[in-house]
């Protein structure tokens, strides 16, 4: 929260309990900016909140409040009572531009705050089988769960950034059946391509690597090791592979997990879990397969742990992967997971409420689809290969930056079209363009060969134009800006801001001259104005993983 909204909400609960003896609690104190400026700067809806409680009209109570605030808020220069009930602030401009020397004294930590207190939280996202490429699917999820562990370490969460490998299935042995067939052609001998195998040419390369290395010493070796050694080769090229276009996508994990993991050591992991289940009567045998008692704890039906041929569902090591991950001392879970898994959302939740963790302890975000749109028609495939539109692709296209902007810039529940003809222009009409552009801007009105060396001053009186005062007010909004998108998982907030600094900066840009020569002081408070919204402005962009370019 903004210095100012923190002392408005203090002096409010302060006011609320000496006037009504009542302890107004954090979440009863809400301070907003109203959409419109001529109301005010802050605003606050305590007394219609307080209605019920006091048995009064909201308005009398807001009078009262409005009366006794006005003489405890030394930084408002105004506080007035409009419709029910709403109290407005109008905030000095003295006032405001304090915010530019805790900018300077802050630089790259400018925004941080402390909403998460520290809390042990484990973000798993991506997490795509190792068998392909990434694609557009698999970007939207990467950019939103990249910003958002970025957002939530700046607001004082203590975050690990996961990706869960499923290399263990059926997948899996396709993939590795698939290498062998491509390694057997290689050398003129027939190996049958699995009915579902993979045909992409990044398997044939793989196959390659393999006889450069090893020759035609798997031709005639024993059947079993010659599978896993493969599953091994395919898995080990197939995540490399992801490392690289993940890095080339700004994004990068703590952590990588395997599914393979949890059946080592005879699926130690998996048995202790399963054997934990059996002893809190929370499982059952039905037609030779094991089923978890999962309509107990809100599911729709009963779910299947080991079939009747003796396999393991995918249910069963993913409890274990999330029991493994509350082991580790995380005490929120925040997985990123495709649309499709909306029904193994409770199921997962009510395995982990089972075994007796907290409800609240894993909550998932589901990653809606994104259509990617050219000349207002759906764009299916790459002009390149003919196959789906690859991460590596697009980010060659449209560019990093443009790509992670469109992805976060709403909200990842909704379904998106992203615009590729937009993503690419170089014009104002291009919101990430736009927010960029302004921080160019910044950065050479204070390297203009006619720029004095800007002096630090204790106040900024001089800048009064509403225009600066906008300007003023955004800035010192970005730390109340991060710590909200933190605690709400709302990672297009952050787009917002910058959209909104970029348009108060070039409105403000347009209409004040920075530098003038004939008043110096001014142009040197001004200096302050621009560099205070060009630290916060790289900040905010630095949060959703966008540069912020010094030439455009």
């Amino acid at each position: 929260m903004s210095d100012i909204s923190e002392k408005l909400k203090a002096v409010i609960k302060e006011t609320v309990s000496d006037l009504y003896k009542i302890e107004a609690e954090d979440r009863m104190v809400m301070i907003e900016r109203p959409r419109d400026p001529k109301m005010g700067d802050y605003s606050t809806n305590i007394a219609m909140r307080l209605t019920k409680m006091l048995k009064r009209k909201p308005a009398e109570i807001a009078q009262e409040i409005a009366s006794e605030l006005a003489k405890r808020i030394e930084e408002a220069s105004s506080v007035t009572v409009a419709g029910p009930g709403f109290i407005n602030f109008v905030i000095s401009g003295s006032a405001l531009s304090t915010v530019i020397n805790r900018v300077l004294d802050a630089g790259d930590d400018y925004g941080k705050n402390d909403t998460g207190k520290g809390q042990k939280v484990l973000v798993e996202y991506v997490s795509a089988n190792p068998t392909g490429d990434l694609h557009c699917g698999h970007a939207r999820g990467a950019a939103w769960g990249d910003s958002l562990t970025r957002i939530l370490s700046f607001s004082g969460f203590d975050v690990l950034r996961e990706y869960y490998v499923n290399d263990a299935g059926h997948q899996i042995d396709v993939l590795a059946e698939s290498i062998l067939s491509r390694y057997f052609e290689l050398f003129g001998r027939e190996y049958p391509l699995p009915e579902d195998g993979y045909h992409a040419n990044d398997i044939i390369d793989v196959a390659k690597g393999i006889a450069a290395k090893d020759g035609d010493k798997w031709l005639d070796a024993d059947p079993a090791e010659r599978t896993e050694y493969f599953k091994d080769q395919g898995i080990e090229a197939k995540l490399a592979r992801i490392r690289e276009d993940l890095a080339l996508f700004g994004v990068e994990f703590d952590s990588w997990v395997h599914e393979r993991f949890f059946y080592e050591n005879n699926s130690a992991r998996i048995n202790a879990v399963l054997k934990e289940m059996a002893e809190k009567d929370l499982t059952y045998e039905k037609d030779d397969a094991l089923w978890f008692r999962s309509s107990l704890f809100g599911d729709d039906k009963d779910r299947v742990l080991k079939k009747n041929t003796g396999l393991l569902t995918y249910l069963t090591p993913d409890i274990a992967n999330h029991v493994y991950k509350l082991e580790r001392g995380y005490t929120k879970l925040i997985d990123l997971w495709g649309a499709d898994h909306h029904s193994y959302v409770t199921r997962m939740k009510c395995a982990l409420t089972a075994l007796g963790y907290p409800k609240d302890s894993l909550e998932v975000d589901l990653i809606q689809m994104v259509r990617m749109v050219s000349n207002g028609e759906e764009v299916k495939m790459s002009k390149r290969t003919g196959n789906a539109i690859t991460l590596r692709e697009l980010c060659e296209d449209v560019g990093t930056d443009a790509a992670r902007w469109f992805f976060v810039s709403k909200e990842v529940g909704t379904h998106m079209d992203f615009d590729m003809d937009l993503a690419k222009q170089k014009t104002n009409d291009n919101p990430v363009y736009y927010a960029q552009y302004a921080y160019t801007r910044m950065f050479n009105i204070l390297h203009r060969d006619d720029a004095p060396e800007f002096v630090r001053k204790d106040s900024y009186d001089l800048l009064t134009d509403p225009k600066e005062l906008a300007v003023l007010k955004q800035i010192s909004e970005f730390p109340k800006t991060a710590g909200d998108a933190a605690e709400t998982r709302s990672v297009n907030r952050i787009c917002n801001y910058c959209q909104t600094l970029a348009r108060n900066f070039h409105s403000y840009y347009n209409a004040c001259r920075v530098i003038d020569a004939q008043n110096p002081e001014l142009t040197n408070q001004r200096l302050g104005l621009v560099s205070a919204a060009m630290i916060t402005m790289k900040n905010a962009l630095s949060l959703i993983g966008v540069s912020a370019p010094e030439r455009m």
